[in-house]
């Protein structure tokens, strides 16, 4: 692999290296036991769960379309296990990457991107054992990280929670020029309505000044709305539960003024175009089974520096 050299700032700078996730080795539908996320729970008991060929075409579809926007464009070694969800194996924050802390039963994912380390001279930072976080709970903002956790008592209670309080502590002490900003979020290990299993899954800031979000994901209405402070009304939009469940609010900016999303989203799509942004739409209805869709499936390396 050509080395990257990784540089990202905040989430829409104009976008210029990605890995892509894949859906080569990810296999059959798991156990009902084995599944650790309430939506891809629910397809496995309704026999819906999406087939290795259907999400390798969807991922494969994402990453031609990104690279006709001339975006270089990454993918995951295929060692025979799940590659879906590139976004949760780590984070590239300023120059450096941030190796995550998944949950256990994804640990091995991340030997997907051993390749793309050992070739890049650039930081790598691991987390020490006390620190768990998967990327799609920390977004580098404008002078800030914002990060979505869990308090001690819901980290210890649902498999949903992936990103503990110490997390935050320990990327303001990597990155102390940036003001480190948590937002707990709802939990529920059964009901995808009511889970917002990562911060992308109930927000999604954009680069003109809009914002995506599912205030019912949640938990803290203090941080909610401090949150909602930062933004005209008039540049929000609301998404509801259902919205929500089908991943909504996550879209993924490849310019200030571009977005992907899926084809079927007409109402936040419509919404989106209204702003003025120009939308590349796709097909990710089988991967979105599995309880994620675009920011999930892609772990952006490097962004168009700001001078």
């Amino acid at each position: 692999m050509k080395s990257v050299v990784w540089n990202i700032q905040d989430e829409w700078q104009p976008l210029e290296a990605v890995m892509v996730g894949t859906g080569v080795g990810m296999g059959p539908a798991p156990r009902l036991a084995d599944t650790y996320d309430p939506q891809s729970r629910k397809h496995v008991q309704q026999g819906t769960y999406p087939h290795e060929s259907d999400v390798t075409r969807e991922l494969d579809a994402l990453a031609a379309a990104l690279v006709a926007h001339g975006v270089q464009v990454k993918r995951p070694e295929s060692l025979g296990f799940n590659q879906v969800f590139a976004r949760d194996i780590g984070v590239v924050i300023d120059g450096a990457f941030v190796m995550t802390s998944m949950v256990e039963d994804r640990a091995q994912e991340q030997a997907g991107i051993d390749r793309m380390l050992e070739g890049n001279p650039g930081i790598v930072h691991r987390p020490p054992n006390d620190v768990r976080l998967e990327g799609g709970d920390i977004m580098p903002m404008p002078g800030e990280i914002w990060v979505g956790c869990a308090d001690d008592d819901d980290f210890s209670t649902y498999t949903t929670a992936r990103t503990n309080l110490q997390a935050a502590q320990w990327l303001g002490s990597l990155f102390p020029h940036r003001k480190t900003r948590t937002f707990e979020l709802q939990k529920s290990d059964r009901d995808p309505q009511r889970n917002a299993l990562h911060l992308d899954c109930c927000v999604a800031p954009l680069g003109m000044g809009h914002l995506l979000v599912h205030p019912a994901g949640f938990k803290r209405e203090e941080q909610l709305r401090s949150l909602l402070n930062g933004y005209d009304r008039s540049n929000v939009c609301e998404v509801t539960a259902e919205e929500m469940e089908h991943m909504q609010c996550n879209v993924f900016s490849i310019a200030p003024d571009t977005v992907t999303s899926d084809k079927r989203f007409a109402r936040t799509n419509a919404i989106l175009k209204n702003w003025g942004y120009h939308v590349i739409e796709v097909d990710l209805r089988e991967t979105s089974k599995m309880g994620g869709l675009l920011r999930c499936t892609t772990l952006p390396l490097r962004r168009t520096p700001l001078t």
